[in-house]
């Protein structure tokens, strides 16, 4: 009788550790694609930014940084298609998909512009920015989408991080757009996008969540870091008509990005 207790209960502790590591699994996919689906925002928006740069200048160590950029969404595209795990549709992935090859046709057209005429088309280019917009609100509403229904318990700071990346990443953007362009204000879209100095107030709010709670060595550093490259920058963004330095601006803003980048890697450790 004794025995037979044992085995019973040797299977129920069996099964438990079964449905924890099934758990564990399923939330570690989840957040994976979440993560996919993140970088593909970033990624879209640092090609965007790198393009207009790009198109004032020609230089070949630009065009680099927007092909690195394509690739890098490229990447996360492919891994959102082959790891859905019943979190989207097929439907609805393609949906992105086909929104991404628009988004690589128009920037492949404009690069072409610039390369054989010297300049950009503006109506081409104001079509790349408004498939950009598109495109990136239906990634974060299929984001939106893949949180709510998967099985994964994502930190509300990591959801911070992630949130203040992206908007760097769209501040970055519209800043190298209205410095590179005479025709800025016709960039990065519509009625309903936000201006820079809110987009800038909105990452202090962000920013203040990823830093609330505790923080030791090396996320405290990377935190400290965050804060500083912010605060070196954020007036430029917050009276963004000024006459500020450009390359500045865009050398900060990828290292915030990069700061952000290893922020949410050591929160996603934290236990």
């Amino acid at each position: 009788m004794k025995d037979a207790r044992l085995r019973v209960r040797s299977l129920v502790t069996a099964l438990a550790l079964l449905l924890i590591a099934s758990f564990t699994v399923r939330a570690q996919e989840g957040d994976g694609f979440l993560s996919d689906l993140h970088n593909f925002r970033v990624s879209n928006y640092m090609a965007l930014d790198a393009y207009y740069r790009f198109s004032a200048s020609g230089d070949t160590e630009t065009l680099n940084e927007i092909v690195a950029s394509i690739n890098a969404a490229n990447e996360s595209m492919n891994s959102v298609t082959d790891s859905t795990e019943g979190v989207l549709s097929e439907e609805q992935v393609e949906s992105l998909n086909v929104e991404f090859d628009k988004f690589k046709d128009l920037m492949r057209s404009n690069i072409n512009d610039v390369r054989n005429t010297g300049y950009p088309d503006l109506r081409l280019v104001s079509d790349m920015a408004n498939q950009a917009l598109m495109m990136n609100q239906v990634a974060t509403e299929m984001y939106a989408v893949a949180e709510e229904s998967s099985e994964t318990a994502t930190s509300p700071r990591v959801e911070a991080a992630r949130s203040a990346a992206v908007t760097m990443a769209q501040m970055m953007a519209k800043y190298s757009a209205r410095t590179h362009s005479s025709v800025a204000q016709t960039f990065q879209g519509s009625s309903n996008d936000i201006p820079l100095d809110e987009q800038a107030r909105l990452f202090d709010t962000l920013l203040s969540r990823v830093t609330d709670g505790n923080a030791q060595g090396q996320l405290e550093a990377a935190l400290d870091d965050l804060t500083s490259k912010w605060q070196f920058i954020r007036s430029s963004y917050i009276n963004y008509n000024d006459n500020n330095v450009a390359f500045v601006i865009d050398r900060y803003s990828k290292g915030i990005l990069k700061s952000l980048e290893t922020t949410i890697g050591l929160l996603r450790e934290t236990p």
